[in-house]
């Protein structure tokens, strides 16, 4: 039975969620600040957690300031609760590591899928990684590490919230070969993803500031009008 984190200040949104998530199966568990998320997703909290909703109004700090703290030493999944459909809202919570949002006022069916496709999305991918003999691909001052969750640019570990590295890792792969967006979101999201290409252009746009300058001898490309490959020259 999967554990859900709903960390929202008001606490009928809270109730609300809880109510409907507890109908489908889940256990639940609600906090109402930033400080307290952070706690219990923390390595030294005794609550085993599946997934967070996370609102972006928390009194103590906003949600996407816990957002970039949980990703530091956490990689469960993280659907954001944000006040209006604005992209830059939508964007900047892809930037920053979570995995979806939810614009509010929300209806509880939208609610409860977008759960079931992010932990189905995130078992499938675990499962695939398992059953793989490799899970390393390396190239000149590039190694990705998916035993670990780790990305190494010239020999330093550069910090990456999960789901940058299953792309990265995806792509340098399969080098040379072109990928559409909706085949990448197909590939690494999985089919039943409820976003838009633009989480692709978001996430590929952070992981070419990380390997910027790293080697001439590859690159993050764009195929104009048709999307993103890896590409090696030597």
């Amino acid at each position: 039975m999967e554990r859900i984190l709903i960390a929202d200040a008001d606490r009928g949104v809270c109730d609300t969620l809880s109510h409907g998530l507890q109908k489908e199966g889940y256990t639940t568990r609600q906090v109402y600040t930033g400080s307290d998320a952070e706690k219990l997703c923390g390595a030294s909290s005794e609550q085993t957690l599946d997934l967070m909703l996370l609102d972006v109004v928390l009194p103590d700090k906003d949600g996407w300031e816990v957002c970039k703290e949980v990703r530091k030493f956490s990689d469960i999944p993280i659907i954001m609760l944000i006040s209006k459909d604005d992209m830059v809202e939508k964007v900047l919570s892809l930037e920053i590591g979570a995995d979806d949002y939810i614009t509010k006022p929300f209806d509880l069916r939208e609610v409860t899928a977008r759960v079931k496709v992010v932990l189905r999305r995130m078992k499938n991918f675990k499962a695939a990684a398992a059953g793989r003999d490799k899970k390393t691909a390396e190239y000149e001052n590039l190694s990705v590490d998916l035993n670990r969750y780790e990305m190494k640019v010239g020999g330093k570990v550069q910090e990456a919230p999960p789901k940058e590295l299953e792309l990265l890792f995806f792509l340098v792969s399969n080098p040379n070969k072109v990928f559409t967006r909706d085949q990448l979101l197909d590939d690494v999201w999985g089919f039943e993803y409820y976003g838009d290409s633009r989480t692709i252009d978001v996430h590929i746009k952070r992981l070419r500031s990380k390997l910027e300058g790293a080697s001439d001898k590859w690159a993050l490309k764009t195929v104009w009008g048709v999307g993103y490959k890896f590409e090696v020259t030597e």
